[in-house]
């Protein structure tokens, strides 16, 4: 990761650690950067990139600098307005421009906000790429501005993300008539796809959380606060509720009594309906590290590979292309289907669950019997040096009973966090009791040492 830019792009609260001159700086870099690109590839035309934002306050501030950065360096921008992250990279990949931008902070409250850069494939940009527009960030020296008609335009881009809601209404497999679904939108990007694209395919939509201000993305709403939907969907009968978050690029989903389907859950069930139909390439499905014990466990069961990668979708996404697979994603509701998309898309993945809801005729409660949740216990150690503790024979001693107690009944995993001085204990076991003896042996261990910050 890089000085601004994360796994999932420089992120920061709006004007302090994220400003209008950071995007106005990123555009006319990116402008000029394609620009110089398609000129050294012997093309005049100019360089086009296209921008989606959620429904953050902030997003037009800073919707409105990239634009300024990127006509001021010579490239056209597209504005396709409040769209989602997922319908941004299937634009970029579709109509051949030469990047995407998403402007959002996913789950974040709406005082932050964020810049997804996105290649011309419709996968997260490369790191090379990063590096030089954050060198361009910290430099004083500047690139030209174009000049007469030179200069870029701004091109209404609606229709981008139209086709894009008619691309999802395309891979519906089944007719929802007949189904009561409820979508909770999180007052954010997916408000203005979702209901579309259900409604087109029959079901009877019901929507909550479907009217931003600005200043309630993702409050008490979405994927991060599910509560309000599992009273929903059984307030009102409905056979099933899907969640997505401020730009609908993960979704979980509730079932018809109301419990949470789990990131995990959803690739339980599609993982095990892929392998029935011959469809799961590789017989493997790609989690990152922080997927439920219960998880590998139920795949066993089924005779389903699996590979463990980093936590963050870009981690996933690049385990799944360099081997073939098909089918990865994370807990949290990131779910990848490189069949059908680049990254993460949550409207994309209500759909695949509704295929199976629609092609198994049975409750969603009953697609997820054969996998359990085991019982998790995680907790977060500020300590002063990360390394330090990795390295620290006591506390690689008492990870190492704690391995040899849980045997194949459970696993623990000890990691640094990416963002902050912490370290994150987790285990995983059948008994609530054990996991937290064994977090805070492991725990005791990190204090004993000097690292711990009280």
């Amino acid at each position: 990761m890089g000085k601004y830019f994360g796994t999932d792009g420089f992120r920061g609260e709006a004007n302090e650690g994220l400003t209008a001159e950071h995007a106005y700086r990123i555009g006319r870099f990116l402008g000029w950067y394609y620009g110089e690109k398609r000129r050294a590839a012997g093309s005049s035309e100019k360089a086009r990139v296209v921008i989606g934002k959620d429904t953050r306050r902030s997003s037009y501030m800073f919707e409105y600098s990239l634009v300024g950065g990127l006509v001021a360096s010579g490239a056209d921008a597209y504005i396709t307005h409040v769209t989602t992250t997922p319908s941004v990279a299937y634009i970029a990949r579709v109509d051949e421009f030469d990047c995407g931008i998403m402007i959002t902070a996913s789950h974040n409250p709406y005082y932050d906000n964020g810049i997804k850069l996105i290649n011309s494939h419709g996968e997260k940009m490369d790191e090379e790429t990063i590096a030089q527009v954050e060198a361009f960030l910290d430099g004083s020296e500047d690139v030209p501005y174009a000049h007469r008609d030179e200069i870029g335009c701004t091109v209404d881009y609606v229709a981008g993300r139209n086709r894009y809601i008619g691309y999802l209404i395309s891979l519906g497999v089944y007719s929802f008539r007949g189904k009561k679904v409820a979508l909770d939108c999180a007052n954010g990007a997916a408000w203005t796809t979702a209901r579309a694209v259900f409604d087109a395919l029959g079901a009877r939509t019901m929507v909550i959380n479907a009217e931003p201000n600005g200043l309630n993305i993702n409050e008490n709403a979405g994927s991060t606060h599910i509560e309000g939907l599992r009273k929903f969907v059984v307030d009102n009968g409905c056979d099933v509720g899907f969640a997505y978050d401020g730009d609908a690029d993960r979704c979980l989903a509730v079932d018809e009594k109301g419990e949470v389907i789990t990131g995990d859950h959803i690739l339980y069930i599609y993982g095990k309906y892929m392998k029935e139909r011959g469809k799961l390439l590789e017989n493997t499905v790609v989690t990152t590290v922080m997927s439920n014990f219960g998880l590998y466990k139920a795949f066993d069961e089924l005779g389903i590979g699996y590979a463990k990668t980093k936590v963050g979708d870009k981690y996933v996404y690049e385990y799944m292309t360099e081997h073939g697979c098909r089918l990865g994603g994370e807990s949290s509701g990131h779910i990848i289907f490189t069949k059908y998309a680049s990254t993460g898309d949550g409207i994309l993945t209500s759909l695949k669950l509704m295929e199976v809801l629609c092609a198994k005729e049975k409750p969603m409660s009953q697609l997820s019997e054969g996998f359990r949740l085991y019982p998790q216990v995680l907790k977060n150690v500020r300590v002063r040096d990360k390394a330090a503790v990795r390295a620290d024979e006591g506390v690689k001693a008492a990870i190492s009973r704690i391995e040899s107690t849980l045997g194949d009944t459970g696993r623990i995993l000890v990691r640094e966090s990416g963002t902050e001085p912490v370290i994150r204990v987790m285990v995983e076991s059948m008994d609530d009791a054990q996991c937290g003896r064994c977090v805070d042996e492991v725990i005791e261990a990190i204090k004993k040492g000097g690292y711990a910050v009280e």
